[in-house]
């Protein structure tokens, strides 16, 4: 993982959990799994080892449904020491975000509850939370990537903006668990906007780090490109 840590911007290490296993989606779609690494907390373990700084942690099953896991959080937060954890999936409350901050997140992705009204997440959590953006054909989807969200990615980032939000983590979800590049032209967007970028989505090489980079993204999250080199 070293070529990994040695890029110009933070590289999150991605950890996307079905019932209790490590997996990775073919474009968010939950019949293809695409790879399987078992326990998330030795995952976890294993990258914090290699030198990961943060970790993120997605709860596939509560992205989807709803309905967060603090003790999963916990779990992984403990295996992951002193690395931290951002944590994912399922938060469509304040309350869900609160519990799994108290569970040991240093920050929560908030998607499909902050699509329409970002203001209130914004308002109560500061910089401890970071707004999702999931992209397919130009729209936000939301629950777990299975619906519309109802505005286009641009509209989407100007309601971001007067919400008063400072991180996005934004994912190319045509590219993702399908190492075949980075959007770079969806980053550049975004970061158009003054919005500080987390990219995810088709990162498979250091370059494609570097290309996002370039784009305007100052960290990037990545999943089966890491899982296939064995971290």
């Amino acid at each position: 993982m070293d070529e990994w840590l040695a890029v110009s911007i933070e590289v999150l290490p991605a950890i996307d959990v079905l019932g209790d296993e490590a997996v990775r989606l073919r474009r968010g779609d939950y019949g293809e799994v695409v790879d399987r690494a078992g326990d998330p907390t030795r995952l976890a373990a294993r990258f914090a080892a290699a030198g990961a700084r943060r970790i993120h942690l997605v709860d596939l099953d509560g992205a989807r449904c709803g309905g967060v896991r603090p003790e999963l959080v916990a779990r992984v937060v403990e295996a992951a020491a002193p690395a931290s954890v951002q944590a994912s999936g399922g938060i469509r409350t304040l309350d869900d975000a609160r519990a799994l901050l108290d569970a040991g997140a240093a920050v929560v992705v908030v998607g499909t509850a902050a699509a329409s009204d970002p203001a209130p997440w914004v308002d109560a959590l500061g910089d401890r939370v970071v707004l999702g953006l999931d992209v397919r054909g130009g729209r936000v989807r939301t629950a777990g990537w299975t619906a519309d969200g109802g505005v286009t990615f641009d509209e989407a980032a100007v309601r971001f903006v007067d919400a008063g939000a400072t991180r996005v983590l934004c994912t190319a979800i045509a590219r993702d668990g399908m190492l075949a590049g980075p959007d770079v032209d969806l980053v550049a967007r975004v970061a158009a906007r003054g919005l500080r970028v987390t990219a995810a989505g088709g990162i498979r090489s250091p370059a494609d780090v570097e290309a996002v980079a370039a784009a305007g993204a100052d960290a990037a999250v990545v999943g089966r490109a890491l899982l296939d080199a064995k971290g």
